[in-house]
């Protein structure tokens, strides 16, 4: 089976991740399937679309919009699958919900975008945990500019949540990252801890 212009993709671990392990104890810690939250963004590459070049390859494992396993309910209150549902393991991707792919235990993001991951707030007065508009490069393709580790600024409004790996990271334009900044020395990378569920 091949998409003209879809990947088909495979879920890695289910539909939801909203299990955590407590004391050999399988806690489900949400039950509502309308929320993106816990949807599964992880997926397996199955097949790749025939029309076009792409950087994803079969086999490869890739971070996917919410929607692609996602079930809701109708206007009627039907639950339904997601658009993308072809069978219990295999759902159409359009090339533009692929937000990033691993390779060789090596995650790549799609063009023109990357991953930051935000530093604590050391303002002493701020009840934020984390700085705004602030983090550190971890996932980035070869540019001459920027490389992994870097510390630097972005456009307020560009940033969109993930979690991968266990890490919360944030996926931002090329073209939103705003500024290089050196490092001071007091830089701490800010990871809440309920993103190690699962």
């Amino acid at each position: 089976m091949r998409s003209v212009f879809n990947f088909v993709v495979e879920p890695i671990g289910g539909r939801y991740n909203n299990n955590k392990k407590v004391d050999n104890v399988d806690l489900i810690l949400n039950t509502q399937i309308f929320t993106h939250q816990n949807v599964n963004r992880l997926g397996l590459v199955k097949q790749v679309p025939i029309v076009g070049n792409h950087k994803v390859k079969v086999g490869d494992q890739v971070i996917v919009h919410h929607n692609v396993f996602r079930r809701f309910h109708d206007v009627r209150g039907n639950e339904k699958n997601s658009k993308s549902y072809i069978d219990d393991k295999n759902y159409l991707c359009n090339v533009d919900q692929v937000y990033a792919y691993k390779r060789k235990n090596k995650w790549q993001p799609t063009d023109g975008y990357a991953f930051v991951k935000p530093i604590e707030s050391n303002y002493i007065y701020s009840t934020q945990k984390e700085q705004p508009l602030k983090g550190v490069l971890k996932i980035i393709q070869e540019n001459k500019h920027l490389k992994e580790g870097d510390l630097v600024g972005f456009t307020p409004n560009s940033e969109y949540e993930f979690v991968i790996d266990g890490e919360r990271l944030y996926r931002v334009r090329l073209k939103n990252l705003t500024i290089k900044y050196e490092y001071q020395g007091n830089e701490v990378e800010y990871n809440p801890s309920w993103t190690q569920s699962g």
